[in-house]
């Protein structure tokens, strides 16, 4: 009895050792399958990186077998988004939306975050290669929520830099790639490195900072070559021969571009791109004929069973797993649409931010031109006015042309604060040149005049060559013109020193009284760049920072250059070679006066006046202005009394009687205006004139309605200041004697 009872227990003993022996080999070999598939996923991923793409499928057809025999629906995922991924890298898109789409069938019979993390993934790629950039940006994001694997992390940032920079959000870009210049990943920590430095070397490239990007395509391409990455040793040499360029060291650029198409050769070749499609092509129909070979298995297993329930089951299955596929894509469209319309509404809300925002800075340098032009008008007058005196006080002979040279510069400042003022104007068509005859040679030879010192200051010879067969009176605005050879022989001034400028002027066409001439300005100076010559014409643009620093300048010059040649419909042009020189030409359609029907408004017409015996009140707060004022009255013999502000005007209006008024607007205390208003109360006979260093359009409607009769804007022209006067106090009397 207790030898059977023994042998029984002896059989037990052994069965359950066969057991664990039977069981431990297959978890064994269950853990020998997992790691064969992983080695298989790290040696794709390193293939992929080196451009292998051939070996890198074989890898990754092997670990999708084994995952497929362990029937590993994970691992089976994963092989199939690194084939989409694969496939996407040999541009074979409709191969990756297949291994994509089966993808996603499996992710509907399980739970597998990771899984769906790198299927968001591959949707984002595929928006951004659309172009569909804030999308992709959106499903970046809902990718990056499902899983934290660091690798997976460290992916999405290189690819959401590249969609910043596509955006030409270089700082968002720039710091998406920094972020992987020293990283820690375990799979692609080199080859993460090497994307990240070439994504800033396309940054600094695009932004201008050339050196920078020098530096960090070097970089790029110093990982890729001991890495073996073939792809970025082409993009590295590309960019260090487009940066090289850029910074001027030609021979570097040189080099780099042979080095580029060494590595296009090699990378490019016949052989390797047939054998890796063929390779592509190879793994896919196979995949494919093995995905046919499992459904007709499946159909015929079904057909033996006779087992219709289950075959309608299978099918109906079938249609509700389209279905809702359909269904879910419907969703998921609709809610990009969704995300896409929040997205317009919050740019929307920017633009609206940034009009606004556009709109207070227009009104801002509105007001800096409005109390800059009145800072600048104040000296101005001055300046004018104590010209004229000199001149009206029999200088000595070479005081003369110093005196007449000052006096045009006056005009000339005084016509470019106007302009300057205007410009938006004449951008708006709402600025027009005046017609008045002129004689071209004389507006020439002043502007040439007034620019002679600084053409000794440079030893710059400033030479016109004139054709003589130019009608001598013309019809348009020699103020303008004036002002755009001030600033055309200005600027070749400024650029050429020990040489010459010369100022052409040639009839091109005349038919009766129309007049084509031909304008040059040629300098033999530094000469401007290609690059600069199409930004030259642009606000504040001098051709670099060291070009500005060195000339100084505010950059405006050219630019109201061809904006005053647009009201006259013509258009500036531009001829230059670095260390050669520039020239500047221009067509005009003009007018000569033979045949110019009478009309048409000329200068002011000029009367004569008896001003002998008048008295008028000069209000006037600035000491210099009073007195260039009250001595312009005197060479009329006109005496006068000053009032210093608005308060002093208005008593001295109670006490006396005044022929007229000179009236400043801009005074401490009570303004001019104010103090017309009041004046207006007991004397509505009296002529008041204004007169104001501020912009007419700004205020005329505001100085009639105070009381005034007329304006006058400082500095101003004598004769114009006398033919006012004039008006106001004889043009009353005689209408009053009417």
């Amino acid at each position: 009895m207790n030898l059977k009872t023994t042998n029984t227990r002896l059989k037990g003993l052994i069965l359950v050792l066969v057991f664990l022996c039977l069981g431990n080999s297959l978890f064994a070999q269950v853990n020998t399958d997992q790691n064969d598939v992983e080695t298989y996923f790290d040696e794709a991923r390193a293939f992929r990186n080196r451009n292998q793409i051939d070996l890198a499928l074989q890898s990754l057809d092997k670990a999708a077998a084994i995952a497929e025999e362990n029937k590993d629906v994970k691992k089976l995922i994963d092989s199939y988004n690194m084939f989409a991924l694969l496939y996407l890298k040999l541009d074979k898109v409709n191969t990756t939306k297949y291994y994509w789409d089966r993808a996603k069938v499996l992710l509907e019979e399980v739970e597998y975050p990771y899984g769906d993390a790198i299927y968001k993934y591959i949707e984002a790629i595929l928006l951004f290669r659309d172009n569909q950039n804030f999308q992709a940006i959106f499903m970046l994001n809902e990718a990056r929520q499902l899983n934290n694997d660091r690798n997976f992390f460290n992916n999405i940032l290189l690819t959401e830099g590249e969609i910043y920079l596509n955006l030409e959000k270089y700082e968002s870009a720039a710091k998406n790639f920094n972020s992987l210049i020293v990283n820690t990943d375990v799979y692609e920590k080199e080859y993460l490195a090497t994307r990240a430095y070439l994504g800033l070397a396309q940054t600094q490239l695009r932004t201008g900072n050339f050196e920078e990007a020098a530096k960090n395509a070097t970089n790029a391409l110093k990982l890729a070559e001991e890495n073996g990455f073939s792809v970025e040793i082409v993009t590295g040499n590309r960019l260090l021969a487009e940066t090289n360029e850029e910074i001027g060291n030609y021979q570097n650029a040189l080099a780099a571009t042979r080095n580029l198409q060494i590595a296009k050769d090699s990378l490019f070749s016949l052989e390797k791109l047939s054998l890796e499609t063929k390779t592509a092509d190879e793994i896919h129909s196979e995949n494919m004929a093995n995905e046919i070979k499992r459904q007709d298995k499946r159909i015929e297993e079904l057909s033996k069973s006779a087992n219709r329930s289950e075959i309608t089951a299978i099918l109906t299955s079938a249609f509700l797993i389209i279905i809702s596929l359909l269904a879910v894509s419907l969703y998921r469209n609709n809610q990009i649409k969704l995300k896409t319309n929040e997205l317009l509404h919050t740019k929307n809300s920017e633009l609206q931010a940034a009009r606004d925002a556009a709109v207070s800075a227009m009104e801002a340098k509105t007001n800096f031109l409005s109390t800059v032009s009145h800072e600048l008008r104040t000296p101005l007058y001055a300046v004018t006015g104590l010209t004229h005196l000199l001149l009206e006080e029999n200088p000595n002979k070479d005081q003369i042309e110093h005196l007449k040279a000052l006096k045009f510069s006056g005009d000339y400042l005084l016509n470019f604060i106007n302009d300057i003022l205007h410009i938006n104007k004449i951008d708006a068509d709402k600025l027009e040149p005046l017609i008045m005859e002129f004689n071209l040679k004389k507006v020439l030879n002043e502007v040439i005049n007034s620019l002679q010192q600084s053409a000794k200051k440079n030893q710059t010879k400033l030479i016109l060559d004139y054709d003589e067969s130019i009608p001598s009176h013309l019809m348009s605005d020699p103020l303008k013109l004036s002002q755009v050879f001030m600033n055309l022989i200005g600027n070749a001034l400024k650029f050429t020193k020990n040489g010459e400028v010369t100022i052409k002027a040639e009839m091109v066409h005349k038919e009766e009284e129309d007049v084509t001439l031909y304008f040059e300005v040629k300098d033999n100076g530094i000469g401007i760049s290609l690059e600069q010559q199409e930004k030259i014409f642009e606000g504040f643009e001098q051709g670099s920072i060291q070009i500005n620093r060195e000339y100084g300048g505010t950059g405006l010059g050219l630019t109201i250059v061809k904006s005053l040649l647009g009201l006259f419909d013509s258009k500036i042009k531009l001829t230059s070679e670095i260390g050669q020189g520039s020239t500047f030409y221009f067509e005009l359609k003009l007018k000569s006066k033979d045949g110019i029907i009478d009309d048409i408004p000329f200068e002011i017409i000029k009367q004569d006046y008896d001003f002998k015996g008048l008295h008028l009140m000069i209000v006037e707060d600035n000491k210099i202005n009073q007195v260039i004022t009250k001595k312009m009255l005197s060479k009329k013999e006109i005496t006068s009394d000053i009032a210093s502000n608005g308060t002093e005007a208005i008593e001295l209006a109670q006490k006396n009687k005044y022929d007229a008024i000179l009236m400043d607007i801009h005074m401490p205390g009570i303004s001019g205006e104010e103090a017309t208003i009041e004046i207006r109360k007991f004397d509505s006979i009296t002529p008041i004139i204004a007169l104001t260093a501020i912009s007419l359009d700004d205020s005329l409607e505001s100085f009639y309605a105070a009381g005034c009769n007329d304006v006058v804007t400082k500095p101003f022209k004598p004769e114009v200041f006398y033919q006012k006067i004039g008006e106001n106090i004889f043009g009353r009397q005689a209408n009053t004697t009417t």
